[in-house]
């Protein structure tokens, strides 16, 4: 369906209980978030950062060492010969003193021959099964084991030395092997281990504090921006809605900022739109009450019956007049703050419901000697609405063509599909009357508050259709002004009054 460029286009969207989202709001410390997401990752990784140091330095501390073990158990092997057929070894007193010299740890040293007998060396540094079961076809090689000897933990480095001569060996004769092993204890690369634990921690412990404390500036540092906006928003006069300078704030928070000032723009004009109500609203009050005050003044110097009915009758005028517009004025703050509550939408076939609005307005149709009709649609329409507003809004419609139709004109309200059923996809709602009609060029204007076309003698508040324009925002709804294209008059064109609503889609079998 093609609307014409006055189409009123909105989104009603029913706004929660101020209740319930208090409930739902949990107020955090922006502060104390980040200084979490910063705090607990370092806290732990700062065990594992320890445990990591403390197997890296044991690794460190270990390769010195087993390299000095190393050449201790190679320059032992180099001392191993065979004396007819037997293991020996060409060691003297100072080598097997020089082999054992260390202040600290204790060295340990065994050989033995192929089949186990003990050559020379500590009778306690026994041979493994492990190492008894080893394969011996690459003699030479250096290997090392962990054990405990005599309560201790110590250290071993092995090889098996090779006795065959150049000769044999180059006649591939099998191996004849004897073991050489040097264990020492573990209290050096204890010692060096601690030494690099601490020179990795202790400084870790000082830096700590420091880390903490210099993160816990920069976060005070960097969110300082948002307490200085605050305290120029705190410095403001209750009546400053300027927008904030978005210059003075870091760039993060610009978004912000500029959410605020689009805020405060809307602010200040829904504000400058209350002003201009309340002033219009007094300013329409005064007329009804100057004329009741003046009429009563002068119904109170009358001395003729005849001149007192009829001061009483112009009251009682201006106090309809004075009535009608207090009542729309009260119509128009409830279509404005009714998205602010929690109005109820339901389901409602749209023409049993025009009936009964049209129905309410019979009577005073008959008493302006109008014919007020009704066409229904061939289906029903089913529509969300909130029916009080909504019959707020034709009431409004139907109120507005009886005033501007001359005696014995017609007013049509029409309810309608906008193509084929099963194809639609708005609820037209039609009223249209015999009246003078509306211009074009007034068509933008009409739905403002208390707006009047100049040459139209008639009286009115001028709230009717911004009270309908208020409601059809609140649903969804489309408004398209035209002329009467039944109006066969020239003189009275007419106005044809189109609301459009989103049909439903899949209908319930019953409306209320």
């Amino acid at each position: 369906m093609a609307l014409s460029p006055d189409t009123l286009p909105t989104t009603h969207q029913p706004a929660a209980p101020l209740a319930q989202q208090a409930e739902e709001r949990v107020q955090r410390s922006l502060f104390g978030e980040i200084l979490d997401w910063m705090l607990v990752p370092l806290l732990l990784l700062w065990p594992i950062s320890i445990a990591i140091t403390y197997v890296v330095a044991k690794t460190i501390a270990n390769q010195p060492f087993d390299q000095a073990l190393d050449d201790s158990v190679m320059v032992l092997s180099q001392q191993v010969i065979e004396i007819n057929g037997k293991v020996a070894t060409r060691l003297n007193g100072p080598a097997r003193d020089f082999l054992r010299a260390d202040d600290i740890d204790n060295v340990y040293y065994l050989i033995t021959d192929a089949r186990g007998n003990i050559v020379e060396g500590d009778r306690d540094l026994t041979i493994p099964p492990a190492i008894a079961q080893e394969d011996t076809a690459h003699p030479g090689t250096v290997q090392h084991r962990d054990a405990i000897l005599h309560g201790n933990d110590v250290r071993i480095a092995y090889v098996y030395v090779d006795l065959r001569s150049v000769a044999e060996v180059n006649a591939t004769a099998p191996p004849r092997t004897a073991l050489v092993q040097v264990a020492e204890t573990l209290e050096k690369r204890a010692r060096l281990a601690n030494a690099i634990i601490k020179g990795v921690i202790l400084p870790q412990f000082l830096i700590l504090p420091i880390v903490l404390a210099l993160i816990w500036f920069a976060l005070s540092r960097g969110l300082s921006p948002l307490s200085e906006l605050q305290q120029r928003i705190r410095a403001r006069r209750p009546d400053d809605l300027s927008p904030i300078d978005s210059g003075q704030v870091p760039e993060e928070i610009s978004p912000l900022v500029r959410s605020l000032n689009d805020m405060l723009e809307r602010l200040s004009l829904s504000i400058q739109t209350q002003k201009r109500f309340i002033a219009d609203a007094a300013h329409q009050m005064k007329t009804p009450l100057a004329g009741m005050r003046m009429q009563s003044e002068l119904a109170l110097r009358q001395t003729r019956q005849e001149d007192v009915h009829r001061s009483l009758q112009q009251l009682a005028k201006s106090s309809e007049s004075a009535t009608r517009l207090v009542n729309q004025l009260l119509s128009l703050a409830r279509a404005e703050n009714q998205s602010q509550e929690n109005a109820p939408f339901v389901q409602r076939d749209l023409s049993e419901f025009a009936r009964g609005v049209v129905q309410d307005w019979v009577q005073a149709s008959f008493t302006q000697r109008i014919d007020l009709g009704f066409e229904q649609a061939e289906q029903p329409l089913p529509v969300m609405c909130n029916p009080l507003m909504l019959g707020e809004l034709l009431g409004n419609l139907i109120d507005n063509a009886l005033h501007y139709t001359p005696v014995e004109g017609r007013v049509t309200v029409r309810v309608r599909a906008d193509g084929e059923p099963g194809e639609a996809q708005f609820a037209i709602l039609e009223v249209e009357d015999t009246g003078p009609g509306i211009p074009p060029a007034e068509r933008d204007h009409i739905f403002q508050r208390f707006y009047r076309i100049l040459d139209n003698s008639r009286s009115g508040s001028g709230l009717g259709l911004a009270i309908v324009r208020e409601i059809a925002l609140q649903h969804d709804a489309h408004i398209t002004i035209s002329y009467n294209p039944h109006s066969s008059d020239p003189e009275l064109p007419g106005s044809l009054f189109r609301v459009s609503l989103h049909l439903l889609k899949t209908a319930k079998t019953d409306f209320h």
